[in-house]
Protein backbone atom coordinates (compact mmCIF):
# COMPACT_ATOMS: atom_id res chain seq x y z
CA UNK A 1 0.00 0.00 0.00
CA UNK A 2 2.98 2.43 0.94
CA UNK A 3 3.92 2.53 -2.62
CA UNK A 4 1.04 4.64 -4.10
CA UNK A 5 1.06 6.90 -0.75
CA UNK A 6 2.94 9.84 -2.74
CA UNK A 7 4.78 10.13 -5.73
CA UNK A 8 8.07 10.47 -3.33
CA UNK A 9 7.95 6.54 -2.63
CA UNK A 10 8.11 6.57 -6.44
CA UNK A 11 10.80 8.79 -7.08
CA UNK A 12 12.98 7.21 -4.22
CA UNK A 13 12.56 4.11 -5.63
CA UNK A 14 13.83 5.15 -9.14
CA UNK A 15 16.30 6.87 -7.54
CA UNK A 16 17.25 3.58 -5.51
CA UNK A 17 17.13 2.00 -8.69
CA UNK A 18 19.56 4.25 -10.62
CA UNK A 19 22.55 4.22 -8.22
CA UNK A 20 22.02 -0.15 -8.25
CA UNK A 21 22.52 0.36 -12.00
CA UNK A 22 25.83 3.12 -11.56
CA UNK A 23 27.28 -0.10 -9.30
CA UNK A 24 27.04 -2.77 -11.32
CA UNK A 25 28.41 -0.92 -14.63
CA UNK A 26 31.28 -0.21 -12.43
CA UNK A 27 31.88 -3.32 -11.00
CA UNK A 28 31.20 -4.59 -14.70
CA UNK A 29 33.94 -2.23 -15.32
CA UNK A 30 36.46 -2.92 -12.79
CA UNK A 31 36.11 -6.89 -14.16
CA UNK A 32 36.61 -6.38 -17.22
CA UNK A 33 40.21 -4.20 -15.94
CA UNK A 34 40.96 -6.95 -13.75
CA UNK A 35 40.66 -9.72 -16.04
CA UNK A 36 42.84 -7.96 -19.04
CA UNK A 37 45.51 -7.33 -16.53
CA UNK A 38 45.22 -11.34 -15.34
CA UNK A 39 45.03 -12.37 -19.47
CA UNK A 40 47.06 -15.51 -19.75
CA UNK A 41 50.23 -15.99 -21.16
CA UNK A 42 50.08 -19.76 -22.38
CA UNK A 43 48.21 -20.12 -25.95
CA UNK A 44 46.06 -22.95 -24.98
CA UNK A 45 44.48 -21.17 -21.90
CA UNK A 46 43.78 -17.79 -24.41
CA UNK A 47 41.64 -20.09 -26.73
CA UNK A 48 40.08 -22.11 -23.74
CA UNK A 49 39.36 -18.14 -22.30
CA UNK A 50 37.89 -17.17 -25.87
CA UNK A 51 35.63 -20.56 -25.95
CA UNK A 52 34.23 -19.90 -23.32
CA UNK A 53 33.11 -16.32 -24.15
CA UNK A 54 31.98 -17.86 -27.45
CA UNK A 55 29.61 -19.69 -25.19
CA UNK A 56 28.69 -17.54 -22.81
CA UNK A 57 27.42 -14.88 -25.79
CA UNK A 58 25.53 -18.03 -27.52
CA UNK A 59 23.76 -18.59 -23.70
CA UNK A 60 23.08 -14.98 -23.31
CA UNK A 61 21.08 -15.06 -26.73
CA UNK A 62 19.42 -17.62 -26.36
CA UNK A 63 17.83 -16.04 -23.31
CA UNK A 64 14.54 -14.49 -23.99
CA UNK A 65 14.42 -10.37 -24.58
CA UNK A 66 13.18 -8.26 -21.57
CA UNK A 67 9.56 -7.18 -22.19
CA UNK A 68 9.11 -3.89 -22.76
CA UNK A 69 6.42 -1.56 -20.56
CA UNK A 70 3.03 -1.01 -23.52
CA UNK A 71 2.44 2.61 -23.10
CA UNK A 72 1.20 3.39 -26.46
CA UNK A 73 -2.35 4.51 -26.64
CA UNK A 74 -2.27 6.30 -23.12
CA UNK A 75 -4.27 9.53 -22.98
CA UNK A 76 -3.02 12.61 -22.20
CA UNK A 77 -5.56 12.72 -18.95
CA UNK A 78 -5.63 9.50 -17.24
CA UNK A 79 -8.39 10.09 -14.60
CA UNK A 80 -9.68 13.07 -12.75
CA UNK A 81 -10.45 13.24 -9.45
CA UNK A 82 -12.81 15.74 -8.04
CA UNK A 83 -11.73 17.98 -10.86
CA UNK A 84 -7.88 16.97 -10.29
CA UNK A 85 -6.17 15.62 -13.57
CA UNK A 86 -3.64 12.48 -13.32
CA UNK A 87 -1.86 13.79 -16.70
CA UNK A 88 -0.25 10.91 -18.85
CA UNK A 89 3.81 11.49 -17.46
CA UNK A 90 2.85 10.49 -13.51
CA UNK A 91 1.10 7.04 -15.02
CA UNK A 92 4.11 6.29 -17.43
CA UNK A 93 6.40 6.94 -14.40
CA UNK A 94 4.62 4.63 -12.23
CA UNK A 95 3.37 1.95 -14.71
CA UNK A 96 7.10 1.52 -15.74
CA UNK A 97 8.04 0.87 -12.23
CA UNK A 98 5.29 -1.31 -11.58
CA UNK A 99 5.81 -3.36 -14.60
CA UNK A 100 9.47 -3.46 -14.23
CA UNK A 101 8.80 -5.43 -10.66
CA UNK A 102 5.61 -7.37 -12.51
CA UNK A 103 8.40 -8.83 -15.21
CA UNK A 104 10.80 -9.64 -12.38
CA UNK A 105 7.97 -11.73 -10.83
CA UNK A 106 6.78 -13.01 -14.21
CA UNK A 107 9.98 -14.55 -15.28
CA UNK A 108 10.35 -16.58 -11.73
CA UNK A 109 6.35 -17.89 -12.20
CA UNK A 110 6.68 -18.39 -15.90
CA UNK A 111 3.22 -16.66 -16.43
CA UNK A 112 3.36 -13.33 -18.94
CA UNK A 113 2.73 -9.93 -17.63
CA UNK A 114 -1.10 -8.81 -17.87
CA UNK A 115 -0.45 -5.27 -18.98
CA UNK A 116 -3.96 -4.91 -19.40
CA UNK A 117 -4.67 -5.51 -15.84
CA UNK A 118 -1.91 -3.27 -14.55
CA UNK A 119 -2.23 -0.54 -16.27
CA UNK A 120 -5.96 -0.86 -14.98
CA UNK A 121 -4.18 -1.45 -11.11
CA UNK A 122 -1.50 1.17 -11.18
CA UNK A 123 -4.12 3.50 -12.76
CA UNK A 124 -6.51 2.82 -9.77
CA UNK A 125 -4.02 2.94 -7.23
CA UNK A 126 -3.26 6.58 -8.75
CA UNK A 127 -6.60 7.73 -7.76
CA UNK A 128 -6.48 5.98 -4.40
CA UNK A 129 -2.91 8.22 -3.97
CA UNK A 130 -4.59 11.45 -5.01
CA UNK A 131 -7.83 10.80 -2.57
CA UNK A 132 -5.75 10.49 0.07
CA UNK A 133 -3.88 13.65 -0.41
CA UNK A 134 -6.35 15.37 -1.30
CA UNK A 135 -8.16 14.27 1.98
CA UNK A 136 -4.69 15.15 4.24
CA UNK A 137 -4.72 18.92 2.48
CA UNK A 138 -8.71 18.69 3.87
CA UNK A 139 -7.75 18.43 7.28
CA UNK A 140 -5.00 20.87 7.24
CA UNK A 141 -2.46 18.42 9.01
CA UNK A 142 0.24 20.54 10.21
CA UNK A 143 4.18 20.08 8.28
CA UNK A 144 7.15 20.88 10.87
CA UNK A 145 10.51 21.15 9.83
CA UNK A 146 11.19 17.99 12.16
CA UNK A 147 8.80 16.17 9.92
CA UNK A 148 10.79 16.79 6.99
CA UNK A 149 13.91 16.38 7.82
CA UNK A 150 12.86 12.65 8.93
CA UNK A 151 12.30 11.54 5.74
CA UNK A 152 15.02 13.98 3.98
CA UNK A 153 16.77 11.54 6.47
CA UNK A 154 15.53 8.69 5.63
CA UNK A 155 15.88 8.66 2.24
CA UNK A 156 19.90 9.86 2.41
CA UNK A 157 20.27 6.60 4.48
CA UNK A 158 18.31 4.71 1.80
CA UNK A 159 20.43 5.53 -0.67
CA UNK A 160 23.58 5.51 1.26
CA UNK A 161 24.74 9.18 0.67
CA UNK A 162 26.50 11.85 3.36
CA UNK A 163 23.75 14.48 3.57
CA UNK A 164 20.35 16.04 2.85
CA UNK A 165 22.74 18.12 0.09
CA UNK A 166 23.48 15.20 -2.28
CA UNK A 167 20.42 13.79 -1.96
CA UNK A 168 19.13 17.28 -3.57
CA UNK A 169 22.02 16.90 -5.84
CA UNK A 170 20.78 13.36 -6.91
CA UNK A 171 16.99 14.45 -7.69
CA UNK A 172 18.68 17.73 -9.84
CA UNK A 173 20.58 15.27 -11.97
CA UNK A 174 17.23 13.85 -12.53
CA UNK A 175 15.84 17.29 -13.39
CA UNK A 176 13.87 17.18 -10.40
CA UNK A 177 14.59 20.85 -8.27
CA UNK A 178 14.74 21.29 -4.39
CA UNK A 179 11.77 23.27 -4.17
CA UNK A 180 9.44 20.18 -6.09
CA UNK A 181 11.27 17.37 -3.66
CA UNK A 182 10.16 19.75 -0.50
CA UNK A 183 6.84 19.80 -1.69
CA UNK A 184 6.71 16.14 -2.40
CA UNK A 185 8.19 15.33 1.17
CA UNK A 186 5.35 18.04 2.50
CA UNK A 187 2.76 15.45 0.96
CA UNK A 188 4.57 12.52 2.46
CA UNK A 189 3.97 13.84 5.69
CA UNK A 190 0.92 14.67 5.89
CA UNK A 191 0.02 11.75 4.15
CA UNK A 192 1.65 9.52 7.20
CA UNK A 193 -0.36 11.98 9.31
CA UNK A 194 -3.47 11.13 8.13
CA UNK A 195 -3.16 7.29 8.49
CA UNK A 196 -1.83 7.66 11.64
CA UNK A 197 -5.45 9.08 12.06
CA UNK A 198 -7.24 6.79 10.90
CA UNK A 199 -5.02 3.55 12.19
CA UNK A 200 -4.69 4.92 15.50
CA UNK A 201 -2.16 3.31 17.95
CA UNK A 202 -1.15 -0.15 17.08
CA UNK A 203 0.26 -2.18 19.31
CA UNK A 204 1.20 -5.89 17.80
CA UNK A 205 0.34 -8.75 20.44
CA UNK A 206 2.53 -11.48 20.89
CA UNK A 207 0.49 -13.78 19.04
CA UNK A 208 0.45 -11.53 15.92
CA UNK A 209 3.93 -11.89 15.82
CA UNK A 210 4.40 -15.20 16.47
CA UNK A 211 1.81 -16.37 13.86
CA UNK A 212 3.63 -14.23 11.22
CA UNK A 213 7.07 -15.43 12.46
CA UNK A 214 5.61 -19.02 11.60
CA UNK A 215 4.53 -18.09 8.27
CA UNK A 216 7.90 -16.65 7.52
CA UNK A 217 10.12 -20.20 9.10
CA UNK A 218 7.87 -21.89 7.13
CA UNK A 219 8.28 -19.93 3.48
CA UNK A 220 11.94 -20.29 4.40
CA UNK A 221 11.66 -23.91 4.86
CA UNK A 222 9.81 -24.69 2.04
CA UNK A 223 13.03 -22.65 -0.08
CA UNK A 224 15.42 -25.64 1.15
CA UNK A 225 17.79 -23.26 2.28
CA UNK A 226 20.88 -24.45 4.73
CA UNK A 227 20.44 -21.56 6.82
CA UNK A 228 19.18 -21.70 9.90
CA UNK A 229 15.69 -19.02 10.30
CA UNK A 230 16.91 -16.40 12.86
CA UNK A 231 15.06 -16.55 16.22
CA UNK A 232 11.38 -14.97 17.09
CA UNK A 233 13.44 -12.64 19.09
CA UNK A 234 15.66 -11.34 16.42
CA UNK A 235 13.37 -11.02 14.24
CA UNK A 236 10.84 -9.49 16.45
CA UNK A 237 11.64 -5.76 15.85
CA UNK A 238 11.07 -6.49 11.89
CA UNK A 239 7.97 -8.43 12.72
CA UNK A 240 6.43 -5.53 14.38
CA UNK A 241 7.60 -2.78 11.88
CA UNK A 242 5.26 -5.03 9.22
CA UNK A 243 2.26 -5.80 11.64
CA UNK A 244 2.14 -1.89 11.72
CA UNK A 245 2.62 -1.59 8.28
CA UNK A 246 -0.35 -3.88 7.21
CA UNK A 247 -2.67 -2.57 9.19
CA UNK A 248 -1.83 1.21 8.25
CA UNK A 249 -1.96 -0.37 4.90
CA UNK A 250 -6.02 -2.00 5.58
CA UNK A 251 -6.83 1.86 7.28
CA UNK A 252 -5.76 3.63 4.27
CA UNK A 253 -7.82 1.25 1.93
CA UNK A 254 -10.70 1.61 4.30
CA UNK A 255 -10.05 5.12 4.18
CA UNK A 256 -9.99 5.40 0.27
CA UNK A 257 -13.47 2.94 -0.15
CA UNK A 258 -14.61 5.61 1.76
CA UNK A 259 -13.46 8.70 0.13
CA UNK A 260 -14.59 7.04 -3.52
CA UNK A 261 -18.15 6.67 -2.45
CA UNK A 262 -17.95 10.46 -1.90
CA UNK A 263 -15.78 11.58 -5.04
CA UNK A 264 -15.90 12.43 -8.25
CA UNK A 265 -13.76 10.51 -10.15
CA UNK A 266 -13.74 10.31 -14.08
CA UNK A 267 -11.39 7.14 -15.41
CA UNK A 268 -9.92 7.92 -19.15
CA UNK A 269 -7.67 5.23 -19.64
Amino acid sequence: MKKWLSSLTIIGSLLLLGACNGDEEAAETEDTGAAQEEAPEASEESGAAAEGEENAESASAEQPEQPEPDLEGVPDVVAEVNGTEIEKPEFEEAYTMQFQQAAMMSQMSGEEVNQDDLKTQVADGLVSQELLIQEADNRELEVTEEDTNGVLDELVEQNGMESQDDLFAAFEEQDMPKDEVMSQVEMQVKVDKLIAEESGEINPSDEELQELYDQQVEQMEQMETEEEPPSFEEMKPQLEEQVVMQKEGEAAQALVEELKADADVTMHL
